[in-house]
């Protein structure tokens, strides 16, 4: 039994939720739907609850209707372990009628924030050299999609 979900309150229909599957389609994907009596939403027989998984997390999302918008306080943060993985992310994200942000940070069409991080640059601003950590971060901050080879590149000065 688990002892924690994710429980974002969405503010669409559970069928929009099926694009996540585009960026992974073996660990992603609607499990399962509720639609019993008046939603949020205002509507009769619209989706209540939605469970799913996103990247092998199940999460359940409840149908606030349209009063609820997502902000930055709420992301999926996905770590990655190259470029063409942070990429392959990023592009299914941005590339669906998402926004790009800065330092590996985008939106998706709803709003719905995500944190595209592959593992180089945890490992650069963790590096226990602060110099090459602080040029590694002050590449990152010029960057919307992390570019792994120039923050390397940075890392090494």
């Amino acid at each position: 039994m688990r002892r924690i979900d994710t429980n974002p309150l969405l503010p669409f229909s559970y069928v929009d939720i099926m694009y996540i599957t585009t960026a992974e389609k073996k660990a992603s994907g609607v499990v399962g739907r509720s639609s019993r009596g008046r939603c949020n939403s205002g509507k009769k027989g619209d989706v209540r609850t939605v469970e799913f998984t996103v990247m092998g997390i199940p999460c359940l999302g409840l149908n606030g209707g349209p009063a609820f918008k997502h902000n930055e306080a709420f992301s999926f943060a996905v770590a990655t372990a190259d470029q063409a993985e942070t990429d392959r992310y990023w592009d299914a994200i941005v590339g669906n009628g998402g926004q790009e942000s800065a330092c590996g940070w985008c939106k998706d069409k709803w709003g719905l924030s995500w944190q595209i991080t592959p593992l180089a640059l945890t490992k650069a601003l963790t590096d226990p050299d602060p110099t090459a950590a602080k040029r590694a971060f002050e590449a990152m901050m010029q960057m919307k999609k992390i570019d792994i080879a120039a923050i390397e590149a940075a890392h090494r000065g």
